[in-house]
């Protein structure tokens, strides 16, 4: 009998992925036949330059866009064949989203957005054991308007986390942020990976952030040019830009 097991099944699984946009009599390629796994617990950075289709990609990941052509699994959902009611359904239960732009209710208190959440979620995490996660436990009753634009991000990380996703998915989470703010937003999507075994995936065109990463898939020309897995995870204070 053989010892080895066998290899983990991935929680995403896509061949042949591809996203045309017709624009007038312009067709723009954003995804080429891409071919993706990623599995579980991985922290997956997609790296590359603006237009090469990572937030097509992502957006497909997260069921908020539809390829042209190919396939898309999470576990044994089908995000290709699913209507409009059952990607709504995958969204609130299995995923987590984190963008560029915070996106956060000016008229409510830190606290009341992460917590607004809950109500929808399944299996919510406490709202102050998610803001404590990310380092804003003593920030509960600000409004938004009385935040640092990293502050902000991170509670957008906190309602992104609070409902227990399976994957949290990340979009340039630090494109508007400076060096050292950023660094404090990465911790904390870096805790979620590691302390709730949430399934993460960065795109960004920051290679320094790739050094964070279980895996790096490099994408150029809407396809995946290259891939690599770091031998050690840094962690964000030994991540430099």
């Amino acid at each position: 009998m053989s010892d080895v097991s066998p290899p983990p099944a991935p929680v995403f699984h896509a061949r042949g992925l591809s996203k045309t946009y017709v624009m007038g009599d312009v067709e723009v390629h954003a995804l080429r036949s891409v071919d993706l796994d990623i599995f579980e617990r991985e922290f997956v950075v997609l790296l590359g330059p603006s237009g090469s289709g990572k937030s097509t990609l992502l957006n497909i990941l997260g069921g908020l866009d539809a390829p042209t052509s190919g396939e898309a699994n999470w576990r044994d959902h089908n995000l290709v064949g699913a209507d409009d009611a059952e990607l709504t359904r995958y969204r609130r239960e299995h995923v987590g989203f984190v963008f560029q732009f915070y996106n956060l209710i000016p008229s409510l208190t830190v606290l009341e957005n992460v917590a607004l959440v809950t109500e929808i979620a399944s299996h919510p995490l406490n709202a102050r054991d998610a803001l404590a996660l990310v380092g804003l436990e003593h920030r509960l009753d600000h409004f938004p308007s009385q935040l640092s634009g990293g502050e902000q991000q991170r509670v957008a990380v906190a309602r992104a986390i609070v409902k227990s996703p399976d994957v949290l998915l990340c979009d340039e989470p630090t494109g508007a942020l400076d060096y050292e703010t950023g660094k404090v937003v990465l911790a904390a999507i870096v805790r979620a990976n590691q302390q709730l075994g949430t399934t993460t995936v960065i795109i960004t065109h920051n290679a320094a952030i790739s050094g964070m990463a279980d895996r790096v898939l490099r994408l150029g020309g809407g396809r995946i040019v290259g891939e690599e897995r770091n031998p050690r995870r840094l962690s964000p204070d030994e991540v430099h830009w």
